[in-house]
């Protein structure tokens, strides 16, 4: 993994910089104003340094579905646990009650370890090789805070195997004298760095742009595309039309038709791939096409490809952008088969929805690495245009790393 610092005028120039180096799949960890030493040792002009960091390729997983691997219940590497004996019953009721407070305390205050480890020269990291111990077991203490670290992840539904890998990292790293700080802020890097950037949807240079939501029924889509909506038209001004191809559900039609009229909009329901052609000449004006579609379970072949079929209606002359709309309340397994139905559809995004429903966030984790998928949107209630966000990678480890 590369840490660097970067410093410019403005926060935007220190982040072209950063890209311009590292590529644009650089994370922001940290954004401070600081000053420059002038003449003299005197402080110069006021600047913005931005803390990036960047996985390296050798770091990061095949994301693009991976083999399944079936378990029966978390899994915890034998290599880390049989290094030590647990404490007995009492004491590890004590170990685990303080860490897992410190835990909460600890990821308040990671911006500031990550500045603390920056500042380790590369000398330092030689000489910390050289200095290499020959015991490598980790104590009883930091064994503990470990399980009790993969135990609150499978707590929060991450998958036994991505948890695993996370474990392992820290098992290869082990020294005696490793602390928490170090265990924890390593996870929390790890996580947002494969977690990666939210991906929102883009405006294109030829108008209009195609954006379709597709996912299964029941994830609140339709409610989605609303609050899109809204929030393009109101705060953004764009110039958008609604079209809906789900007429299995004619609540789900007239739903969209009312944001419509509300947000006074073009509306139409088409039935045919035909009809997106001829939706995109006479909306040609538009910013964006937000195109609705049938929720079909991921067991019906039909109707998965007539969707295809609509997503596929038009040439490479018109841009477009897929959503692949999930909820956060769904089993993983389940999560696991919408994604597999789909993998015939290229370069879609996901939108996690109803996180108000839940307290677990590991699927967000979990569909991310099983897919390889970028997230785009997060939404957390049923009030249009406001309940719904960006999704924020540190908010969610921090969520994950967290105890409920």
């Amino acid at each position: 993994m590369i840490i660097k610092k970067y410093t410019a005028k403005t926060e935007k120039e220190a982040i072209e910089a950063a890209k311009k180096e590292l590529g644009e799949n650089v994370v922001i960890m940290n954004v401070k104003n600081t000053r420059k030493k002038g003449i003299m040792g005197l402080l110069g002009a006021t600047v913005v340094e931005v803390t990036v960091a960047l996985e390296e390729e050798s770091e990061r997983p095949n994301l693009m579905f991976p083999p399944k691997k079936e378990t029966t219940g978390p899994i915890v590497p034998d290599s880390v646990w049989e290094k030590k004996p647990l404490l007995d019953k009492e004491n590890a009721m004590s170990v685990e009650g303080e860490t897992g407070k410190a835990i909460v305390e600890k990821l308040d205050g990671l911006q500031s370890l990550l500045q603390q480890q920056l500042k380790i020269t590369e000398e330092e990291k030689r000489e910390e090789i050289k200095e290499e111990v020959k015991e490598d077991k980790m104590s009883d203490e930091i064994m503990t805070f470990v399980k009790l670290l993969y135990n609150t992840m499978i707590e929060n539904e991450v998958s036994d195997i991505y948890a695993n890998q996370l474990i392992d990292e820290i098992e290869k790293k082990g020294k005696p004298d490793i602390q928490m700080d170090f265990v924890l802020s390593n996870v929390y890097q790890k996580m947002i760095l494969k977690f990666g950037k939210a991906k929102l949807i883009q405006p294109s240079e030829n108008k209009p742009k195609l954006v379709y939501f597709i996912g299964p029924t029941g994830v609140g889509k339709t409610t989605t595309i609303a609050k899109i909506a809204s929030k393009f038209c109101v705060e953004e001004k764009k110039k958008i039309a609604l079209l809906t191809a789900d007429t299995y559900r004619i609540a789900a039609a007239e739903q969209l038709r009312t944001y419509a009229n509300i947000l006074e909009v073009p509306f139409r329901v088409i039935y045919t791939p035909e009809e997106i052609i001829q939706s995109v000449e006479e909306f040609k004006n538009m910013d964006y096409i937000l195109v609705d579609t049938s929720g079909h379970s991921h067991q019906n072949q039909e109707q998965k490809e007539a969707i295809v079929k609509f997503l596929q209606a038009t040439d490479d002359s018109i841009e477009k952008e897929i959503f692949l709309v999930v909820s956060a309340t769904t089993k993983y397994k389940d999560l696991i088969r919408i994604a597999d139905s789909y993998k015939s559809v290229k370069d879609y995004k996901i939108i996690f929805t109803k996180l108000d429903e839940t307290t677990a966030l590991g699927n967000l984790y979990n569909l991310r690495l099983y897919t390889g998928a970028s997230l785009s949107y997060v939404t957390c209630g049923q009030n249009v245009p406001d309940d719904i966000s960006p999704f924020n990678p540190q908010f969610t480890v921090k969520q994950i790393l967290s105890s409920n």
